[in-house]
């Protein structure tokens, strides 16, 4: 297996951390100080608009719930895209920091996709693109599978590893960030850095192809679209946010 190196963050990126990530706030609704800062609402908390099915025209007409300011992925079988089907938004996104509150239900899969192509796999299963993990370690079987805890929350699924101890409460809501300015990518959990890459590098090629994701041309290198996933689990989902850099 090869391993991808941790690479230092650079001064513009923490600059970008510390000053840009908005604080606790009124759920689904910008402050005046996100507004001037240029955050968006990926999701309005109220209606389906700026996002459709992965594989269809239109939002998902099962499986995917909005109650009380919630976007709830409904419990089916367990099974990958088997009921609703993941959704994406509209359009493609560059460079950013994406924001997403989250809440799992025992034993639960999900994930958070960047670089999403929608028409890489329209066969069977999720659309592809780079994930941040989301599960529950303790009760789902995936955290055992993958190398040294590469399938587990917080980890870039199937690549590298999030750390073995990291801040998380399953009893109440957490926070996603992905940063990407460039070639950087950033996960974080509840403030807590998780991991760095550099993405479009020979290093990151060769650490591709040792993945599930070797057979897909240029997996990770193009600019692409956000994903929430439907793995069959009941998953919550709220305040997803946007700011393009």
């Amino acid at each position: 297996m090869v391993m991808l190196a941790v690479v230092p963050a650079s001064a513009k990126v923490k600059k970008v951390v510390a000053e840009s990530v908005p604080a606790p706030t009124m759920d689904n609704v910008l402050t005046e100080q996100e507004q001037r800062e240029g955050w968006q609402l990926l999701w309005d908390g109220k209606t389906t608009n700026g996002w459709r099915g992965a594989k269809l025209q239109t939002f998902p007409e099962k499986g995917w719930r909005i109650e009380d300011g919630i976007l709830k992925v409904e419990k089916a079988n367990g099974a990958e895209s088997g009921n609703g089907g993941d959704i994406v938004t509209e359009k493609n996104y560059h460079n950013f920091i994406l924001k997403v509150d989250f809440k799992i239900t025992e034993g639960a899969n999900s994930g958070i996709k960047y670089f999403v192509d929608p028409d890489m796999n329209l066969g069977e299963g999720s659309a592809i693109g780079c994930e941040f993990q989301i599960l529950d370690d303790l009760r789902h079987p995936d955290a055992k599978l993958g190398v040294k805890g590469n399938r587990k929350l917080g980890s870039l699924y199937d690549l590298i590893p999030a750390p073995e101890q990291k801040p998380f409460d399953i009893t109440t809501w957490n926070t996603a960030m992905v940063i990407v300015q460039g070639k950087h990518v950033e996960h974080w959990l509840n403030g807590m850095k998780l991991l760095e890459y550099e993405r479009n590098t020979q290093e990151w090629n060769a650490l591709v192809a040792y993945s599930k994701y070797k057979n897909w041309p240029d997996f990770g290198n193009r600019d692409g679209r956000i994903l929430l996933q439907d793995h069959g689990d009941e998953v919550w989902y709220k305040n997803v946010k946007i700011k393009e850099l």
